[in-house]
C-alpha cells in the first residue's frame, strides 16, 4: 500500500488518488465517486504517508495505525464515524494504546476511524504487497548489477573518454600557470 499516492485536501470531503501531475497542480480522483479535478498548490494538500498521530513517547505514522485497524478488523470497516464519541475513543484506545488523549481530539479520532473505513471499503489497505516488494527489490539488484556493466559499458567508455580529454589539458595548463607566476615574482 502506497499512501504517498493518497491524500487529504482540506476543505473536501473524502481522500483522493494521485491521478499525474500538472503544470502548477496535482490531477487527483475522489475515491467516493471517481471524479477528478485539478488541486492546486494553495490548497493544503497533505499525502497520508507524511500524517502521524501523537503519542506518549512519539509520534506513531498513519500507516501503522491503518495497519493495526486493518488487523483488529481483519480487513472488515470499524465502526460508523457518526457513532458516539466514547465508542470512537474505546476502539482507538484499543488500536493506540499509548496515543494522547490531550493533543489527539475526537474530531481526529473520527476523521482516521472514517479515513480507514473508506480505504477499506475501496479495497486499498493491502499491506501484504509491501512485505513483498521488498523481498523483489532486494532479490533483483544482484542481478541487474551483474547486467549493468554489460549493457552501460559503451556508455560508460564514452564517458570516460571525454573525462580523459577534457582533464588532461586542465592538467597541462595548470603547471603551465604556476611557472609562469613564478618569474612575474622574482
Amino acid at each position: 500500500m502506497d499512501l504517498s499516492k493518497i491524500l487529504s485536501i482540506s476543505g473536501k470531503h473524502g481522500l483522493f488518488k494521485v491521478v499525474s501531475q500538472l503544470k502548477n497542480a496535482v490531477l487527483v480522483e475522489s475515491i467516493i465517486d471517481q471524479k477528478r479535478f485539478p488541486a492546486f498548490a494553495h490548497e493544503k494538500i497533505s499525502s497520508l504517508e507524511e500524517i502521524a498521530v501523537f503519542t506518549a513517547t512519539e509520534d506513531k505514522p498513519l500507516k501503522d495505525i491503518l495497519k493495526a485497524m486493518y488487523e483488529k478488523q481483519e480487513g472488515k470497516p470499524g465502526p460508523d464515524v457518526k457513532s458516539d464519541n466514547k465508542v470512537l475513543q474505546a476502539f482507538f484506545q484499543e488500536v493506540v494504546p499509548d496515543y494522547d488523549t490531550e493533543r489527539v481530539y475526537v474530531s481526529d479520532i473520527r476523521k482516521i476511524i472514517g479515513w480507514y473505513n473508506l480505504l477499506a471499503e475501496n479495497n486499498l489497505l493491502d499491506f501484504t504487497e509491501k512485505e513483498e516488494g521488498k523481498a523483489e527489490e532486494k532479490a533483483p539488484e544482484p542481478a541487474e548489477t551483474a547486467e549493468e556493466p554489460v549493457k552501460e559499458s559503451p556508455k560508460k567508455r564514452k564517458a570516460a573518454e571525454v573525462k580523459e580529454e577534457t582533464s588532461e589539458p586542465e592538467k597541462k595548463k595548470a603547471p603551465a600557470a604556476k611557472k609562469k607566476s613564478k618569474p612575474d615574482q622574482s
